[in-house]
């Protein structure tokens, strides 16, 4: 395969994309079989793959093809996938050929992120529709890229941060634009973990490589993707979330998590117009670039902010919550802010409020103001954000967390990974979609 430099794969779309045919969009029937690709059999990879396949028994899908630059992952998932399911699967270790199938009907994306657009667009392009896993891509070219794919091919593209099909959030919205929390003012959320070998030091095969054969081989080439085109390193292949080139540590594997949801309740998905963010590796001093520790805060037009906070190397955590004039509305009482709780809490400022019989009584407060504890449907999320992405290729309808409500999560996201590595606030500019040093002119 030949390597572009990175400046020039990502001028436009159509380098993205390796195909250049568009394909129209097509309807499938209730009983037409969904054949599904995916690319990138890692851990995320075959989970997202099998929960496909489980889902699929009632959904009328099934998994026919997975491709890794691993081979040992080809060949363990291939066999996998085939038992488990009772079909036939290929493996490949070039993502072209996958795509290039013409009885594949959905490829699911789970490669490092630094790949995620580039194999998107090639998908969408050759006919495929797709579910992209998070973060939706690596850079604000490659967001942009994604939408105008997405408008040009007329194809479904759901990103997969399945918090979004939670119900918590749709309850949030609903409280949100009936007037519960009155204007609102600020959003926070964290992710706290803590590991004694340091977050994302998973397991290297010492018996990988490029230089070997059989199902050890590695394909490093391809995998770098027109990255920095260095020698083999085991430490970035196996653990990439620790390096900027492929990833954006917590930002981009764990916050987006918080910042696409956070677009969902809200009353509607909007773009931050400064981003700043600090932090630093103050315990894990291994090879990891991206640090251990790390903050940012997003200001948005709408005159409202998010902070959003996190280490690697503590685990309590910080509620989640969205604050307003009026009301807060606590998303997660305990553990990760990832849509683990069946209920959320309504809390009124009652110095505010506090005579209001009109508020009260619509939003269910007894005559000693308590907190109102509201039930959350506990049907398992990622289950949810499959099945909406299967319905939505028979429906051709938006996804849940679509291009466009993704882009908006990304821009926060790749700002704050921007922020930090170049220590200074940044604007962002809707109409060019460029990060700029000062806020930019209004029209």
């Amino acid at each position: 395969m030949t390597q572009l430099p990175r400046r020039d794969f990502m001028k436009s779309a159509a380098t993205l994309g390796l195909a250049t045919t568009i394909i129209p969009s097509s309807a499938f029937g209730a009983n037409d079989k969904i054949n599904v690709g995916v690319v990138g059999v890692g851990g995320r990879g075959s989970y997202v793959g099998r929960h496909f396949g489980d889902i699929g028994k009632e959904k009328n899908t099934q998994v026919v093809a997975v491709c890794d630059v691993y081979q040992k992952r080809i060949n363990q998932n291939k066999d996998a996938f085939a038992t488990r399911f009772n079909n036939k699967v290929d493996g490949y270790l070039d993502y072209r050929e996958l795509i290039a199938r013409k009885n594949i009907d959905a490829v699911i994306v789970a490669t490092p992120d630094h790949w995620h657009a580039r194999i998107a667009i090639a998908a969408m392009k050759s006919g495929k529709d797709v579910y992209c896993e998070k973060p939706m891509c690596h850079t604000l070219d490659e967001i942009k890229a994604m939408i105008d794919t997405v408008k040009q091919t007329k194809r479904v593209l759901q990103v997969g941060s399945q918090t979004t099909s939670a119900d918590q959030w749709w309850q949030a919205k609903k409280l949100i634009a009936e007037g519960a929390i009155g204007k609102m003012i600020m959003s926070q959320g964290s992710y706290h973990r803590n590991s004694i070998r340091g977050e994302w030091n998973y397991p290297i095969d010492p018996n990988a490589g490029p230089d070997k054969t059989g199902e050890d081989y590695i394909d490093w080439k391809m995998w770098l993707g027109g990255t920095s085109d260095i020698a083999y390193d085991s430490d970035r292949f196996f653990r990439f979330r620790k390096y900027w080139d492929y990833s954006g540590g917590t930002a981009t594997d764990l916050f987006f998590h918080v910042a696409a949801p956070l677009n969902i309740c809200w009353p509607q998905p909007q773009y931050p117009t400064r981003v700043l963010s600090s932090g630093g590796n103050f315990v894990f001093k291994d090879e990891r670039e991206v640090p251990d520790t790390f903050h940012l805060m997003g200001e948005y037009a709408a005159e409202h902010s998010v902070v959003l906070t996190s280490s690697m190397a503590n685990s309590q955590h910080i509620p989640g919550l969205i604050r307003g004039h009026e009301g807060t509305i606590i998303m997660v009482d305990h553990g990760m802010f990832e849509g683990r709780t069946d209920h959320i809490t309504l809390k009124a400022e009652r110095m505010i409020v506090g005579k209001n019989e009109e508020y009260r009584q619509k939003f269910g407060f007894g005559e000693d103001w308590a907190d109102r504890s509201i039930p959350v449907d506990p049907k398992n999320a990622m289950t949810a954000h499959i099945e909406n992405f299967l319905e939505c290729m028979r429906t051709r309808q938006k996804p849940v967390l679509d291009v466009e409500t993704a882009a908006c999560a990304q821009v926060l996201i790749t700002l704050a990974v921007q922020s930090y590595r170049q220590g200074k606030v940044l604007y962002f500019d809707e109409k060019s979609f460029k990060a700029l040093d000062s806020r930019p002119a209004k029209a």
